[in-house]
Parts: C-alpha cells; structure tokens; sequence
C-alpha cells in the first residue's frame, strides 16, 4: 500500500512505505550501492526451513492473482531485478508458471507444493550490508476517525494528489518529483507549507480527521481506512508524494534528548507527540515528506490495499522489498521471528514481493504485510526480525538465462 509506511526498524521510524509506483516496464539502470555482490546462487528445496509444512494451497491463489496483473502487461516489460544476476525480470519469464499454475486443484496442498518445486529454482540473495541475514520489519492498515466533512473535531484535511504534482526524468535521468515553475521542476510543497495552507481552498480534501497525529502515521503507512461518524468505513490508498526527503521522527527526538535510542518505538513516538500537543506540529513537521491519498472501492472490505504491483495485498502473505533485486510478483520464501499474542513465532512462509517502500533498500531488508484491525497493529508494530529471503525464480526462464 505504495505503498504504505511500517511500523518498521522504529529507530529510523518506518518511512518504508511511502514512495512512489513501481513504473512497470521501464528500464533499470545497474545497482550496486547496496550490496557486496550482484550474485544470487541457487539452493534446493530441501534448504529451505519449514517449506512443507506452509500452507502453499493458500499461497496459490495470490501468485495467481500476481499472474493475472503481470499478463496484462507487455512481455518486454521490466519487473525489476537490475542489480541481480537470476531471471525472472521481464514479464515473458513468468507465461509459463503462470500457465501451469491455473491447472492446480485448488485447494490441494501437495498439488501446490508440486506446482512450486516443478516450475521454480530457489535462489538464495546475495550479502548485503546487514552482517545478520535480512532485517523484517511490519505494516499494516491503521483504522482512524474521520468525517466527510468538516465541522467539530475533524479539522485535519486528508488531500487527495494535486494536479500540478508531476514526475520528471531529469538532465542525469533520474525521476524528481516538484511542481513545473518557468519551465523547470521545483521541490513542491513541504509538510509545515501544507499544514500552514498552500494547498487550501484548492477542493483537494478527501475528509477530515478528528487528530494530526492519526493523519501523520496515516502517510506513514501509507493506506487505510477512516470510520466515519455513521460506522461507514472509507478506505483510503497511497496516491503520491510530495518528493521531499523523509525525515524519521524517532532519530530527530533521540538527537533532540527526548527519547533514548532503546526506548523508540511507534507506541512511544505517538505517546510523546500527544502528551505534547502544543508541541506536536512543529515535531512532525521536521518530517517535510508528505503523502496523498485517493478513496479506492468500498466493496470489498476484506481486500487488502493495492500494493505497488497493481494487486490487493493478502494479510501474511504480501510484502514489500527493493525492486532492483526483486522483481515485483515474485515468490519469496520467508524465515523470521512474528510476534503473535505477544510472543514471537518462527514464520517459515511463503510470501510475494507486491510492494515497495521507501525506506526499503537493499536484498537484506524487507517489509512484511500484516493486514488491518488491532492484531495487525499490534503484530506490525512489535515486528522487528533478522532472518533470510529466498527468491523463486521461473525455472523455464533461470534455464534459458
């Protein structure tokens, strides 16, 4: 959910979900900054923890709905994948699997466990900069109050994208984000120029919320939902961003000695921004990046937000990751620590790469989705796990690569 921010590394403070779409198709310049090696090496299946007892029959139907999204595309067209060796990084490597996969009983678990081990090579990611395996982290979909209109304690406006926010390729060929002035693109609006009104009286408000500070950590995760005074739910997803550079709130209070680096978290971040109130804006808009938002279908409650691939994100099974070493749709075997009731569980998982994230760099770092409500809150923001990602890769296209 664009991606939405975690409740992630919360020293940093979990920008890792706002950034922009993935740009599907577009070409990928090489990578190399964030890795000690572009090689990935092949591993079997049998390497793999805990790979026979997931539940992959109901890993299934969310690669097929990332096949459903990937056909509709050009076979030419990029995945991602550019600072990594395996294939699996235009759309005509994945025609195949995506093919035999709609032939799998549903339903059936050593079906599906067949389907994944015939058409796919594991492939383990190459060292990054993180000494102990890959850093997980969560995100999930917040639940807010809020009112289509304004009146009474919603005073806090949720912007939809402006229409002078555009996204260029500059002279080196990077993508900046700004507002076009005289003919060049300028950094747009900060957080502190928003909150002070440069984008009022513009009729760019979606609703009102009753608190700032549930709008702040709204844009940090990018998506969610808005329970209006009548018990309707709005569900909001991730639209854009103002391009300026993010800044964590956790790292400016420990520098500033309000906090101390081990006591960060989203629970003590919120707790200092609404025990100071007077306080609080200036805060968080030492953070300039600022989110926009569009009201995504109402009819089904029970989908999770798109991601950046285009798909609904599934609870336990959705992730975000660093599309330059993963190619968005990919299967990703997953072995880390989740909290559950309070404790931490060993999650030997299948999971999809559907998202990215701003704060998400790297082949050791990823965002797992845990869906929306209070248990999803509560797991998201307790989740802070090292572990190990493995990539499959459609076998068809790792031979012919």
């Amino acid at each position: 959910m664009k991606r939405m921010a975690p409740l992630c590394a919360v020293f940093v403070l979990c920008g890792c979900h706002v950034g922009e779409g993935p740009n599907l198709g577009a070409s990928q310049p090489p990578v190399g900054r964030h890795h000690k090696s572009s090689h990935a090496r092949p591993v079997s299946f049998d390497a793999l923890q805990g790979w026979k007892d997931d539940a992959l029959e109901d890993a299934l139907p969310v690669f097929l709905q990332d096949c459903h999204k990937i056909g509709s595309l050009p076979a030419d067209s990029a995945l991602g994948g550019a600072g990594i060796t395996y294939a699996g990084r235009q759309v005509g490597d994945w025609q195949a699997a995506c093919n035999a996969a709609r032939d799998v009983p549903t339903g059936d678990r050593a079906a599906a466990r067949a389907f994944f081990e015939q058409w796919f090579v594991p492939y383990a990611l190459p060292v990054g900069k993180r000494a102990d395996g890959t850093l997980f982290t969560g995100y999930y979909e917040p639940e807010i109050r809020g009112s289509l209109r304004r009146g009474g304690i919603y005073q806090t406006p949720v912007y939809r994208r402006p229409p002078d926010l555009v996204r260029e390729r500059d002279a080196q060929g990077e993508v900046v984000t700004g507002r076009s002035q005289d003919g060049q693109v300028v950094p747009y609006w900060s957080r502190a120029q928003i909150d002070q009104g440069a984008l009022a009286h513009k009729k760019l408000e979606l609703l009102w919320l009753a608190d700032p500070v549930d709008l702040f950590f709204l844009q940090l995760q990018g998506a969610g939902r808005v329970r209006l005074p009548d018990d309707r739910v709005i569900r909001l997803g991730f639209d854009g961003l103002n391009g300026q550079p993010y800044v964590p709130l956790g790292r400016v209070m420990v520098a500033q000695g309000l906090l101390r680096a081990e006591d960060v978290s989203m629970a003590s971040i919120r707790g200092w921004l609404e025990a100071n109130p007077d306080k609080a804006t200036d805060m968080m808009e030492q953070n300039p990046n600022y989110v926009f938002f569009r009201e995504l279908d109402q009819g089904d409650t029970q989908a999770g937000a798109p991601g950046a691939l285009g798909v609904s994100l599934t609870p336990d099974r959705s992730m975000a990751v660093d599309r330059d070493f993963i190619p968005l749709g990919s299967p990703v075997w997953v072995q880390a620590q989740v909290p559950q009731d309070g404790h931490p569980v060993t999650w030997n998982r299948l999971d999809f790469a559907q998202d990215l994230g701003t704060d998400i760099k790297g082949p050791d770092r990823a965002d797992l989705y845990m869906g929306w409500g209070p248990e999803a809150a509560q797991a998201a923001g307790n989740l802070r796990s090292t572990g190990q990602m493995v990539v499959l890769v459609p076998r068809g296209a790792e031979a012919a690569k």
